[in-house]
């Protein structure tokens, strides 16, 4: 998370909390042996999108099983939820509230399983938000228990929900109330649209479920991400970083999936780690970010291509995201000078908040919209360039099991032996003053500022002020040491926890690829040492039976707990380690029960680790202040899609049409596996004809209420002409529901410009 400019928004019953709010509304929580290419490939072209509903693929009668055969499914889903009036989840800053959408949002859903065994298959579900959480995954794991006896298979073990960390996606779906104080607390609907659209998209993967072949390959793409951290990284011993030739790893991993039956590839999930920071904090319409960008445009590139299944699914998945950015110019002070931020603490003359990432198209002032599409095209288009050379060259994944594991573990004082051979521990959860600093990506305020050890140089206030929550023990601030806390949350019960003290553990196992499913952000050498930690205990034990071991780590998953950096990048708390929950030995932690864990992954094993302690649900005690759609009314003499603005009878590639129509909440409908807007194409027969919609970037829907009293709205549908658009004639339509005064009920209504030639 960039920042949590988490504000007052609460109402809090006491004057602690008032204060405590005020302050928080303004600080930032904020060697392969496979395939691995260099990318060096064109963009490929735009291809018109759908939204497939994947089919059961047709396998042969015979296949034959050379050790590579596995039951393989896709499916995906739409998750898009309030794009209005709801905080936005990332930056938490309570004025970023949505406003309209620029692009839907998907989770997209990859099944394993074992040919043989059918119990022993996972799930790994990318969804376009945050991060996983809690009671997103109770609510997607309890819907699948009710859906019959065939998803009972599903559950706690082998059920992986992971994030894609944008930052532009409806919140207030948390289950922790500290995400929770700038959206007003919890929203169902936005929860919802998670949940529902999650399930969906396992029936759909569920459903495809056939014998299939899985292929690994690798590339480096070397601009789409730098290290926005540096100096923490620097932190790390030279001989280590001297093994590395970047400061962030450049390496995109893709697992492709095969029907065994016809040939035809069924989707591929890819790893790369990359901020969903490309939109900016001032931005208010919804998108995936810079992934959702690279999902969509491979779905679109591959659509209708001999070797692709109807239904292809693309999925995006984070990995050691911590101390990234897509923001590749680096980032400047944006008060006049010019020059480029402070290298230790990211200041600008000795202030926070004029320092900020430049990404690639930072020139336009579009709210990030130009820099994300960049930066999802370049990985898109590395992601395509390997799609294609591993055609010939992909690496099989093969040998015996498909094997999953998972259980709750209390970091909150958590005991093990430290790789030095002491005994150290975890404590419980607090942040610290650095994490109100922000990030380069989205600086905080109020003299915050990264690099922050020892005493505090921000304002004395905000010590009396955090001491209002909680006044952390001596034992809990030696335990963090050298983090100066600033918010004990893991200690704060009031109203309920304010973040997660259990923790998921999780890995997955196919063949020879080993996937850890991390509940936090691991910076770049966190997550380096964490996969060495897996692979050298996975080949000590030959638990992939002959093959060299692959190692991917995806998330933030199944719940977020901020950061995981390594103790060195801890000691200088710049925000990563600032936000580094349980303290220095947090990754040891991590690396400690992955690696002890790692037997119940052989093929043999017919047990689990123990279960744990549950975490608490919160989903129906969540406080919530945000108020439900009244009623919409047209204004007088008009209704409902009227236009109020025309479209122009002529333009250009590259100009914009734009048309503005008599509108509706479009909260009261979310258009789930649907659109708010299209533009049509008049084709040779005279039928109209869908040829962009609500997946399309150039596509963009806009929501204003013009009288709160009234209750009138307008909705402004603006259509950014591609360079490749042909010639002829077209119209935008809008979809919209309206709620009537009294009785509350829906009803669907339509607008539709006049029509215009593209010349």
């Amino acid at each position: 998370m960039a920042r949590f400019h988490i504000a007052a928004a609460l109402g809090a019953a006491t004057l602690a909390l008032l204060v405590t709010f005020q302050l928080i509304s303004h600080f930032g929580l904020p060697a392969l042996d496979f395939l691995h290419l260099t990318n060096d490939a064109p963009t490929i072209g735009r291809v018109p999108n759908q939204y497939p509903v994947n089919p059961q693929y047709q396998v042969g009668e015979e296949v034959a099983d050379d050790g590579s055969l596995y039951n393989v499914g896709v499916g995906k889903a739409d998750i898009t939820g309030p794009v209005v009036e709801i905080n936005m989840m990332g930056y938490a800053d309570p004025a970023q509230v949505g406003s309209g959408l620029r692009q839907r949002l998907y989770s997209r859903a990859f099944i394993v399983g074992d040919i043989v065994n059918s119990e022993d298959r996972f799930v790994y579900l990318v969804l376009d938000t945050q991060s996983g959480d809690t009671a997103v995954r109770y609510g997607i794991l309890q819907g699948l228990s009710e859906l019959g006896p065939q998803y009972a298979i599903y559950g706690q073990k082998n059920v992986a929900v992971t994030g894609t960390h944008s930052h532009s996606g409806p919140g207030a779906w948390l289950n922790y109330l500290l995400p929770q104080i700038t959206s007003k607390g919890f929203n169902k609907q936005s929860y919802q649209a998670i949940v529902d659209g999650a399930i969906l998209s396992i029936r759909r993967a569920h459903e495809s479920l056939g014998p299939g072949h899985l292929s690994v390959g690798s590339v480096d793409i070397h601009d789409a991400n730098i290290n926005r951290s540096p100096f923490a990284y620097l932190a790390n011993p030279e001989e280590e970083r001297k093994r590395y030739e970047n400061s962030v790893d450049k390496t995109m991993t893709m697992l492709k999936f095969q029907s065994a039956g016809n040939g035809k590839n069924l989707g591929v999930l890819t790893w790369f780690p990359v901020h969903g920071t490309s939109m900016l904090g001032n931005n208010t319409l919804i998108t995936g970010d810079n992934k959702g960008v690279a999902a969509i445009l491979f779905e679109q590139a591959v659509q209708g291509a001999e070797d692709a299944e109807e239904g292809f699914v693309a999925g995006f998945s984070q990995t050691n995201v911590g101390d990234t950015s897509p923001n590749v110019l680096g980032a400047f002070c944006e008060d006049g000078s010019g020059e480029m931020c402070n290298f230790e603490d990211s200041t600008c003359g000795g202030k926070n908040e004029p320092c900020h990432g430049r990404g690639p198209r930072f020139r336009e002032k579009d709210e990030g919209a130009s820099s994300c599409f960049e930066i999802g095209k370049r990985q898109f288009e590395g992601a395509k360039y390997l799609y294609d050379e591993m055609v010939d060259n992909g690496k099989p994944v093969q040998g015996p099991g498909v094997k999953s594991l998972h259980a709750f573990h209390d970091f909150a004082d958590f005991s093990f032996e430290h790789p030095n051979g002491s005994t150290v521990s975890t404590c419980p959860a607090a942040l610290g003053y650095s994490f109100a600093a922000g990030t380069t990506d989205g600086p905080g305020a109020f003299d915050f500022k990264q690099n922050n050890t020892g005493s505090p140089n921000a304002n004395p206030v905000w010590s009396v002020v955090s001491g209002f929550l909680r006044e952390p023990s001596e034992e809990q601030i030696a335990c963090h040491h050298a983090k100066p806390i600033l918010l004990d949350v893991g200690e704060i019960e009031n109203p309920y926890l304010w973040t997660p003290n259990i923790v998921d553990v999780q890995l997955l196992r196919v063949g020879q690829l080993i996937i850890i499913v991390s509940p936090g952000e691991a910076t770049t050498m966190a997550g380096r040492r964490w996969k060495e930690a897996i692979y050298s205990s996975a080949l000590a034990s030959s638990l992939t039976t002959g093959q060299d071991p692959i190692v991917v780590l995806g998330g933030p998953a199944n719940s977020y707990t901020h950061y995981i950096a390594t103790e060195e990048e801890y000691g200088i708390q710049r925000y990563e380690g600032a936000s580094t929950l349980y303290g220095p030995h947090t990754l040891n932690a991590h690396i400690n029960l992955t690696t002890s864990y790692l037997p119940y992954l052989d093929s043999s094993s017919t047990s689990s680790p123990p279960p744990g302690p549950e975490p608490p649900v919160y989903i129906n005690e969540s406080l919530s202040f945000i108020t439900g759609v009244a009623f919409d009314r047209a204004p007088f003499f008009q209704s409902f899609g009227d236009v109020l603005s025309d479209v122009e009878s002529f333009y250009s590639p590259r100009s914009t049409a734009s048309v503005k129509f008599v509108g509706a909440n479009p909260r009261n409908d979310l258009r789930l596996e649907d659109t708010y807007t299209a533009v049509e194409k008049l084709d040779g027969s005279g039928t109209w004809v869908q040829v962009r919609n609500d997946d399309d970037w150039s596509l963009i829907f806009r929501w204003r209420r013009t009288n709160s009293v009234l209750a009138t709205s307008e909705v402004e549908i603006t259509w950014e002409i591609e360079d490749d658009t042909e010639r002829g004639r077209y119209r935008i339509r809008y979809f919209g529901a309206s709620k009537t005064p009294i009785s509350g009920e829906i009803e669907q209504f339509e607008g539709v410009s006049s029509t215009f030639e593209v010349t």
